[in-house]
């Protein structure tokens, strides 16, 4: 396992990448709100301590808002009577959470900053708490929020990925866009985080993929029948579930991987290599996770005027 120091240089290398392009700069706030980081940190730190299982579920929510048109922060927009955007889409819906916590740092910045900080800013910010509440992290403001909502798409399958990419918004032609490698290191945020039985029960039950002991297990709290123990919570990383590392990648290897879709990137496809790599050198994990994230983050920006700073996260501003 990586070393916390090891960690925290990683964060290093990533906030320098990130003060080189343009207005994505970790410093953004510096002197319009100098407060933003404590007023984050404070308000994570009393979520994390009121339920664990926040941190992975706010990276999950930064990766979500970020997969569709880049992040805008517009995964946080309620639906409205005419339309239905990315909060309530397929990949969504009844998955995604973390929305009051948002809720409650932006109401707690608009205090000392009132129009200054992005919704989209937030979302990263509190992703990369979180991410430091168990390895280390970084964000990358300044962006904006998305302005106009737009239905949640279906982008073309990374190549080289198998169907569980197809939702993640992801251009190729683009130069800042994720490739496979990026993909697959991204998914090692997998390491933390809890999931329901009925969104791993086909695996356990069903799939040949997997070690018939870490089934077995999984099956003693998630029954075979549809209805039954749907909402019973299960580690996705049982050896070190409230820590970021590379188990995830150990995982699979051993065909433990609690989700059919995480054990398709270690099923006799193009990602095996690569899988095998992480499992046996978190360092290399490391370093790719952290460039896939600067990557990430620069999936079309709002910046700029091309966007607005949502008072509600909830809602876009009326003009």
């Amino acid at each position: 396992m990586a070393s916390f120091r090891t960690w925290h240089c990683l964060v290093a290398l990533f906030l320098l990448a990130s003060a080189a392009h343009g207005q994505l700069s970790p410093s953004f706030y510096a002197t319009t709100c100098p407060t933003l980081g404590l007023i984050v940190r404070a308000t994570m730190i009393k979520a994390l301590l009121t339920e664990r299982r926040m941190g992975a579920s706010l990276v999950r929510l930064l990766f979500h808002d970020c997969f569709v048109q880049g992040c805008d922060g517009s995964i946080l927009l309620d639906d409205t009577g005419s339309f239905t955007g990315e909060k309530g889409a397929g990949p969504n819906a009844n998955s995604v959470r973390g929305y009051e916590v948002i809720d409650q740092i932006k109401a707690n910045v608009e205090v000392l900053c009132p129009g200054v900080v992005s919704c989209g800013n937030i979302v990263a910010l509190a992703s990369r708490d979180a991410r430091r509440a168990n390895m280390g992290g970084a964000a990358r403001p300044a962006r904006l929020d998305d302005g106009e909502p737009e239905p949640c798409q279906q982008r073309p399958p990374v190549a080289g990925l198998r169907p569980r990419h197809t939702h993640l918004g992801v251009r190729q032609q683009r130069p800042d866009c994720l490739s496979a490698r990026d993909l697959t290191a991204l998914s090692g945020a997998h390491t933390i985080g809890f999931v329901q039985c009925k969104n791993f029960r086909g695996h356990i039950y069903n799939d040949t993929d997997i070690n018939a002991a870490f089934a077995a297990l999984h099956q003693r709290t998630c029954p075979a029948a549809q209805g039954s123990g749907d909402s019973n919570l299960a580690p996705l990383d049982v050896q070190t579930q409230l820590v970021f590392d590379n188990a995830y990648y150990r995982n699979l290897v051993g065909q433990r991987g609690l989700l059919h879709s995480d054990q398709e990137l270690f099923n006799g496809g193009s990602q095996d290599a690569l899988v095998r790599q992480y499992s046996a050198n978190p360092a290399l994990f490391a370093s790719d996770f952290a460039a896939a994230m600067v990557k990430m983050g620069n999936i079309s920006p709002l910046t700029g005027s091309a966007g607005q700073i949502r008072s509600n996260c909830r809602v876009v501003n009326s003009s």
